[in-house]
């Protein structure tokens, strides 16, 4: 069970720090930028591009905020079903 959370906990970590590093104008050329990116990216599922804004600041928050949000929610599902 705590293994199951650990994991969303993981996931959304990467989501958020991918964020921050955009957000705060991390140089999209540099190796770990580019690490924490390739695994962001696939980990974001269908929600970038799900909800148009015109603001790019905003749409990094949306797609990637609310992919760190779902797994948190999935796992932690998934967690209290396999507890039992």
């Amino acid at each position: 069970m705590r293994v199951i959370t650990a994991i969303g906990a993981i996931f959304a970590g990467i989501e958020v720090l991918y964020m921050i590093m955009v957000l705060a104008g991390a140089n999209a050329g540099n190796a770990f930028f580019q690490f924490i990116k390739s695994l962001a990216v696939p980990l974001a599922l269908f929600f970038p591009g799900l909800f148009p804004v015109d603001s790019p600041s905003l749409a990094v928050i949306l797609d990637f905020g609310l992919a760190a949000v779902f797994w948190l929610v999935v796992t932690g599902i998934i967690a209290r079903f396999a507890g039992r």
